[in-house]
């Protein structure tokens, strides 16, 4: 930091507290990951200064002949990384302010809406009664098998058929798994519906080629940014041509104002980014890491919530710690390791408490961890779960793992 120690020491500070937290500890939290200096930089820049309402070519300020070269460049590339006629809409804030405008594109209020359960994967936009997407549509649920912990794709199917939703939202934020498109295209295609897949968690899996893409099967694909693909927090949406004029008014002037240019550069630089070989490797290695924490935590007697994992997260069912998971994210945290309590399929526990903790790998995999390094991760977690020696102990056993991986732009905090 060259300006900000000068001219407000308390946030430098601050920020400098948050640089040794990220470089010293465990970050294990899926929706999580570490951006490149370019991307920082864009972010950073004089893009910023910039309005821009409306859209390229068609804006209500002038001056934005460079601007309009920007969204364009990440149109184009958006579309090229996903390999996709799509169109494309890069001007979302983020995840959920997409889906929002997904439906209020699509959808009538009060119109039927079919997602997955909150509690058993799903994500707060699908439906969840707490959420502006449950209190302004009428919800449809589908969830896991009691036993398999998997997506039943009959049982959906025949949900589909006796609700005749009038989008389906296929999609998840704490589920291991593949998800079938192909199945869900089926389903909605036999009810009638628009599918919709959210794919903000394996966004980045999916442009490295190591899980199924949605394109081609669903009507409209909304995705982050900045989970496994590695760019800056924010969002983009795309749909077949039908479909995106009414969610592009949804989008502008329908619930935002002028899109954050500095955001859209980053994002065009974290599409070129993930069209190298090295993040299709990235990807997979994100993959091999999940698969080999699980078997690890396995060892040691944990139960992994549906057997495994296919992607970069990983369910734990913590309740034989003789703990919830609220204590167990607390211990972790106590320890320098981050992440999130979450209910397991069926969980007898509300959310804010929960049996289970969600753990994934984009984060350690950025800081160039492999598999022999998950032994380590599930020894400390296992260590500090089990509560076997002192928070003090453990503190220093993590930092002086963590410290021996670089965290990606570290030079520009020094």
């Amino acid at each position: 930091m060259k300006y900000l120690p000068e001219s407000d020491e308390r946030i430098a500070k601050l920020i400098g507290r948050e640089y040794r937290r990220q470089k010293e500890g465990i970050e294990l939290i899926p929706s999580e990951n570490y951006v490149s200096p370019s991307v920082l930089e864009a972010m950073g820049s004089i893009l910023t200064n910039k309005y821009s309402e409306g859209y390229p070519h068609k804006r209500y300020y002038g001056g934005n002949n460079v601007v309009d070269d920007i969204e364009d460049l990440a149109i184009r590339r958006a579309q090229k990384l996903f390999k996709t006629d799509y169109e494309v809409n890069v001007q979302p804030y983020s995840g959920s302010p997409a889906n929002m405008a997904v439906y209020f594109g699509l959808l009538e209020f009060g119109d039927k809406i079919m997602g997955m359960r909150l509690d058993q994967g799903g994500h707060l936009t699908h439906g969840s009664p707490v959420s502006f997407s449950g209190r302004a549509y009428n919800i449809a649920s589908y969830g896991v098998n009691e036993k398999t912990e998997r997506l039943d794709y009959d049982e959906i199917r025949k949900t589909a058929l006796k609700e005749k939703p009038k989008l389906i939202v296929c999609g998840a934020t704490a589920y291991s798994r593949v998800i079938d498109f192909e199945k869900f295209a089926s389903i909605a295609k036999d009810s009638k519906a628009i599918l919709m897949a959210d794919i903000s968690h394996i966004a980045g899996l999916v442009a490295g080629g190591v899980h199924p893409s949605p394109f081609g099967y669903a009507d409209v694909v909304t995705t982050t940014t900045h989970k496994t693909l590695r760019g800056p927090r924010s969002a983009i949406i795309f749909a077949r041509s039908q479909y995106m004029p009414a969610i592009n008014k949804a989008v502008f002037p329908g619930l935002q104002g002028g899109p954050h240019d500095h955001i859209t550069a980053a994002k065009a630089v974290c599409f070129k980014e993930a069209m190298s070989s090295d993040f299709r490797r990235y990807s997979a290695q994100i993959v091999k890491n999940a698969q080999a924490l699980a078997r690890e935590l396995e060892k040691y007697g944990r139960r992994i919530v549906s057997g495994g994992t296919d992607n970069h997260l990983i369910l734990v069912d913590i309740r034989s710690y003789k703990i919830n998971g609220k204590e167990a994210q607390d211990l972790l945290d106590e320890v320098g390791i981050a992440v999130n309590k979450n209910t397991i399929p069926y969980d007898p526990l509300p959310p804010k408490i929960a049996s289970g903790i969600r753990i994934g790998t984009p984060a350690l995999t950025t800081r160039g961890m492999k598999e022999r390094d998950m032994a380590k991760v599930a020894e400390l977690i296992e260590l500090t779960l089990s509560q076997k020696i002192s928070v003090k102990k453990i503190q220093q056993k993590v930092v002086k793992f963590a410290s021996k991986f670089p965290l990606p732009g570290e030079e520009m905090m020094i």
